[in-house]
């Protein structure tokens, strides 16, 4: 389906029924990063979900626009989306790095009609999160591999990953990069970065979020890290914090076993939380 948010024309792609799980992916790539990670978990989970995929703008085949100048009206495509997709529904949220930046943004504005957070290596502190962020550590490497990559290819993949192996990186080919290359670098850099960091306190809560949540964070995350993410977890009291070892910025595809694990776990918290209000 189509809807549109003011002059923006966006393609939503829902795939299932039961309760709607919202999908916001990160800065760059496009919905195949959600939908890559995530779909696997729905092969096996208990219970029926609606999940509903879509790119944001100046990503994937969203296009970007000039007033998008920030996070804050990149929120208010992100509700204008929920309002006539999800017009007075409940929902989860799900929302990788930047993605799980807006995902807060949704329950701040939103509080009663989100049931639960998911947020996979999420953006806490806009400020802080590059100085609070440890430097890339490589743990595995597949020398022999690596170079039968392109010299275009070899970068992308050995800038953010821990595990740079061939498993990995057919995941980040099929799931991530295809959505980098497609992305409005000129949008990105010219427009939305001008506000990045919301104006208002987005973790302050009148209060705190009541709705199972699960923070899945990478150990050794060179773009977000993790310490910022603990600081703001008593705004989310039902929130599980998993730190993962061997996992980078990518941590669904270098530990694709305990994130659907983690995953499968958080919604039949949701389902019990839903059934028993």
């Amino acid at each position: 389906m189509r809807c549109k948010v003011k002059d923006l024309e966006i393609e939503v792609e829902e795939i299932g029924s039961g309760t709607p799980i919202l999908m916001l992916h990160g800065w760059g790539p496009d919905h195949r990063l959600m939908k890559g990670c995530m779909e696997p978990v729905f092969r096996s989970a208990p219970g029926s979900w609606r999940r509903i995929y879509f790119d944001l703008p100046g990503m994937g085949r969203t296009p970007g626009r000039p007033w998008i100048d920030g996070s804050d009206r990149m929120l208010e495509v992100v509700l204008g989306i929920i309002d006539q997709v999800l017009p007075g529904e409940r929902f989860l949220v799900a929302g990788e790095s930047y993605g799980g930046y807006l995902a807060r943004g949704v329950v701040h504005e939103r509080p009663r009609s989100v049931a639960g957070l998911l947020l996979v290596c999420p953006v806490a502190v806009q400020e802080t999160r590059e100085a609070n962020a440890p430097p890339l550590r490589v743990l595995e490497r597949d020398e022999a591999f690596l170079g039968t990559l392109s010299g275009e290819d070899r970068r992308a993949f050995e800038a953010i990953h821990v595990r740079q192996v061939h498993a990995v990186w057919e995941r980040f080919q099929d799931e991530i990069l295809p959505g980098l290359r497609a992305a409005d670098t000129v949008f990105l850099e010219q427009h939305l970065s001008r506000k990045v960091p919301f104006s208002f306190a987005v973790d302050r809560l009148e209060v705190p979020f009541p709705g199972p949540t699960l923070m899945l964070v990478g150990r050794q995350d060179c773009v977000v890290g993790y310490r910022d993410l603990w600081g703001i977890l008593e705004a989310y009291p039902r929130a599980s914090f998993v730190l993962l070892d061997l996992a980078g910025h990518n941590l669904q595809t270098e530990q694709p076993a305990l994130f659907e694990a983690a995953v499968k776990e958080w919604l039949e918290r949701v389902s019990g939380t839903m059934a028993h209000p």
